[in-house]
């Protein structure tokens, strides 16, 4: 007989590697063919709903490590929330309007110029759809669920028409006004943006120090007496109309061989130093206040520029004498329209100097910077020129600089209900909690939001204007125009003139003639994605307002949680959400943001090829995510380690269980040893731990809580020494049955567990466990916690058994390495141990020999009496030698007992009973 055949082997059709990149396609078919998300949402839609409300990523181009990201940390969240108590929909949306859209066109040929706006918006959306069709697909196939089928996206007629009446019910309330005054403006886009849209970068700049002769001093100041002001902008200086001093700052008048200049008087010793006075002396001072209305020269032209107050002046930097131009700047446009100055703005939509800027008309205003300033030396009013780096506004979707630039705008009023803001962020729970003061500086601080954009691709500002120039924004306008865009999209607005798009016999007293011209800004993109709230939340049959949580990156505190919160504030007056939750940017295996030029790019689709969507989905689970994170090749190959591990585990327990039926053979935890009840109570906690870190969004705690679990709890332990148990034993022997009940309630619980992680593996997975009869894991609860009466006595009596078994394992080792031993099970261990250990060892049942897997075991005695050669520990010292007798053929137990049994000379009494009862004949 071969004694090989009577063992009872792990049997698994589960195979050992994973393959993911074959298998992962597979199962993403299967899910959409058995219609998984329905199924998911009929089987939970009675309980409460858990809203997670997905921030549209922008539809241009492929995704990355940023989207993956994203994407994958919500598909965890709504994974366990379906399987733990909540009807959780997940419907992902796309946000579609904008310039990049327009500038992808234009890189592919498309000539605007030569085209309708209307037959341009038309390109537009059939490329956007393009774009949402090849993310979709890319989303999918990191193992996302959701409703794929029915996304929202923004420029669908259902979700524009929702977006004019919330545009209208703002409007209604009085936040929506035109004005017109500095806003950011970016010649590259010929376009205002919004706070949202800028990004600071580096740029190289002129610093000028100018000086304007005083022409009425009021009896303050001589004549001839002049001002200095410091400005990194030269070309605004043709726009100057004033100089701004603070009241309450002291300015000295500096006379410097034979001239006289007026300067903050703190500012004294930085000045001269930078202008490189010798010999300036203070000849008067003069508080802020008294410089009112003092009227200077204006360096290049025959006109006046007034001397006026402003809060806004500082001695942080230049001279305490701020250059004010109302035109291009907001603090310059404030101080301008308390002193009744012209709004003067010398440049046009493309950055170029107009007319109103003798002399440099036709300069892009960049190009304009080194005449003004040779013309300023010409007059000699130029006092410094030199050049620095600072950190500039630049527009985030071109990279390039953008200038403050005053003209007509349409604007929603922050401060008419900012203080419902601040309350609404107060009463929102952020994740990180910093989220909450990172908010609430920006909406307390913010000025209006520009909401109007020079551009075609876009929802329009649904506004018409009577003859008389009065705008037209009505309950009856609104309502029109949005039904007109649910049932035609919003490209009729560009399609027909505005008489076709106001209602049937619509009059106004400022149109006698019954004549109306219509709008033709649009609204600014993040407009539209704000708006999500109403369109998509509140429209929607399957969704709520507020949602349970927003989810995107860290930027998006300027952006979409920002806006969101604007227009929720303004229509309902509450948030949109309860809570939300931000993450950081993915970065490099150094630390460096990734680009194409570094090479240091790492693809989402070029690691789900190689490895799988799954090593991915682990590696999102096991980093910090709130702060910034880490992803190279060498972190998704550590990753792949602990995937391997955890399959591994996986295939372990399938193995052992192929005779197992859960039905039959489960035994009760009362008939448990203590070593299995043990397992089951560590078990319970992974269980608890687990969820309470999904219910914390700690995903980070369950990627090393399972893992520690299957590799010190179960591989380094109770599997390790099972196999004794396992693969010896008959079949039916009660502790085979008892470890496999263990190794079953483990594998379902895991299989669980890691399912909103593990998507594609643990749907793999489930498919082999037996007696289970849910198509998929996705179909079933996590895991509930149990009460186990004796854990409080179990869990410190076998975890200090476990400190002593790795003692042991440790003196084990050492005999290995000196030779004494080979293999454990060639060894016998004599424990020399103090009271409290002898005690322990005397209060287990269970076979320590098997426990310890060796083949020979006694206590020989108090710590004092240990031999020479005796491992010494705290409480217990360990000697270890050659176990006395034969190797068992079968178990590999040496023992003086093998050959006992007359019928099988080469094994040892239990393998011989075993084989004579279940093996022979």
């Amino acid at each position: 007989m071969d004694y090989k055949d009577t063992l009872l082997m792990p049997k698994t059709e589960f195979p050992m590697r994973g393959n993911l990149p074959k298998r992962e396609p597979e199962m993403q078919a299967k899910w959409e063919s058995m219609g998984i998300y329905e199924k998911v949402q009929e089987r939970t839609k009675d309980r409460p709903l858990f809203v997670l409300h997905d921030g549209p990523p922008y539809a241009n181009g492929d995704i990355h490590m940023g989207h993956a990201l994203n994407k994958i940390l919500k598909d965890f969240i709504v994974r366990y929330k379906s399987m733990n108590g909540y009807n959780a929909p997940y419907v992902p949306g796309w946000d579609t309007h904008g310039l990049p859209i327009e500038q992808a066109l234009t890189k592919k040929g498309v000539k605007r110029k030569e085209m309708t706006i209307a037959e341009f918006r038309e390109r537009c959306e059939k490329y956007a759809y393009t774009q949402v069709e090849g993310q979709r697909e890319q989303f999918k196939q990191l193992g996302v669920r959701g409703d794929w089928d029915n996304p929202y996206i923004t420029l669908k007629p259902e979700y524009e028409a929702e977006q004019i009446k919330v545009f209208g019910e703002m409007a209604k309330k009085g936040y929506i006004y035109k004005g017109l005054k500095p806003v950011y403006w970016s010649p590259s886009s010929e376009s205002a943006l919004a706070e949202a849209e800028i990004e600071y970068q580096d740029k190289r700049s002129a610093s000028i120090y100018v000086s304007f002769a005083v022409t009425e001093g009021n009896g303050v100041l001589e004549e001839g007496t002049s001002f200095i002001i410091w400005t990194t902008t030269p070309w605004t200086i043709p726009a100057n109309l004033a100089i701004a001093v603070n009241k309450n700052l002291d300015y000295a008048v500096v006379s410097v061989e034979g001239k006289n200049y007026v300067i903050a008087q703190d500012l004294f010793e930085e000045v001269s130093e930078k202008l490189e006075w010798n010999n300036a002396e203070v000849v008067q001072t003069v508080k802020g206040a008294d410089l009112e209305s003092i009227m200077t020269k204006h360096p290049l032209y025959e006109r006046n520029s007034v001397v006026v107050l402003g809060d806004h002046v500082t001695t942080e930097s230049g001279t305490g004498c701020v250059h004010t131009a109302p035109g291009h700047g907001e603090d310059d446009f404030q101080v301008g329209q308390k002193y009744g100055l012209d709004v003067l703005c010398p440049v046009d939509e493309k950055g170029v100097m107009t007319s109103e800027a003798p002399g440099f008309e036709g300069l892009f205003y960049d190009k304009a910077n080194k005449p003004i300033t040779e013309k300023l030396q010409e007059n000699e009013s130029l006092l410094k020129l030199e050049f620095i780096t600072h950190s500039y506004p630049h527009d985030w979707r071109t990279k390039k600089p953008i200038i403050f630039r005053a003209t007509a705008q349409w604007f929603a009023s922050i401060n008419k209900f900012r203080d419902q803001l601040l309350t609404a962020v107060k009463e929102t729970k952020w994740v990180p909690t910093w989220g909450e003061t990172r908010l609430y500086n920006m909406v307390r601080d913010r000025g209006d939001w520009c909401i109007s954009r020079q551009r075609a691709w876009g929802v329009p500002i649904p506004v018409f204007y009577a003859e008389n120039g009065e705008a037209i924004i009505t309950d009856e306008t609104i309502q029109h125009v949005s039904e007109l865009f649910k049932a035609n999209g919003s490209n009729i607005w560009f399609s027909r003139e505005a008489k076709e798009l106001l209602p049937s016999g619509f009059t106004h007293p400022g149109s006698p003639n019954g004549h109306f011209t219509k709008e033709q800004d649009i609204m600014d993109v993040w407009f539209d994605s704000g708006s999500s709230h109403q369109a998509v939340l509140e429209a929607r049959g399957d969704l709520q307002r507020p949602a349970d949580l927003y989810l995107e990156g860290s930027d998006q505190y300027r952006g979409w949680f920002n806006s969101s919160l604007t227009t929720s504030v303004a229509v309902t007056g509450k948030a949109p959400y309860k809570g939300v939750l931000s993450h950081g940017f993915a970065l490099d295996g150094e630390g460096r943001k990734m680009s194409k030029s570094l090479g240091n790019v790492v693809v989402p689709s070029k690691v789900m090829k190689q490895l799988g969507a799954d090593i991915l989905r682990l590696w999102v689970a096991s980093v910090d995510y709130q702060a910034d994170v880490r992803v190279s090749d060498p972190i998704l190959k550590q990753v792949a380690e602990v995937y391997r591990k955890i399959r591994n585990t996986y295939r372990f327990l399938l193995g052992n269980l192929a005779d197992f039926n859960p039905e039959q053979h489960k035994v009760d935890y009362d008939q448990l040893r203590e070593v299995d009840q043990f397992l089951l109570i560590r078990l319970n906690q992974v269980v608890s731990d687990v969820k309470k870190a999904y219910d914390e969004y700690d995903f980070a705690t369950i990627y090393n809580t399972v893992n520690n679990f299957c590799t010190l709890d179960l591989s380094s332990f109770y599997l390790d020494f099972a196999k004794d148990v396992l693969y010896i034993e008959a079949s039916d022997n009660v502790e085979r049955r008892a470890m496999q009940t263990v190794l079953y309630e483990s594998l379902v619980a895991l299989t669980k567990l890691m399912s909103p992680i593990l998507s594609h593996t643990s749907d793999e997975v489930w498919s082999f466990i037996p007696g289970v009869t849910e198509e998929s894991v996705q179909l079933t609860d996590m895991p509930e916690v149990k009460e186990y009466s004796n854990s409080s006595v179990i869990l410190p009596k076998w975890e200090a058994f476990l400190n002593l078994r790795d003692q042991v394992l440790k003196a084990l080792e050492e005999a290995r390495n000196a030779k004494v031993i080979g293999k454990s099970l060639t060894a016998k261990v004599t424990l020399f141990v103090s009271n409290e250990t002898k005690e322990l060892l005397e209060s287990i049942d269970e076979n320590i020999k098997q426990l310890f897997i060796i083949s020979a075991f006694e206590v020989g005695g108090p710590v004092e009496n240990a031999p020479e050669g005796a491992l010494q520990f705290e409480n217990v010292a360990i000697l270890v030698e050659k176990a006395d007798g034969e190797t068992c053929e079968r178990c590999w137990t040496v023992t003086p007992d093998v050959g006992r049994d007359g019928n099988h000379e080469t094994l040892c009494p239990r393998c011989a009973s075993v084989v004579e009862q279940h093996y022979v004949n």
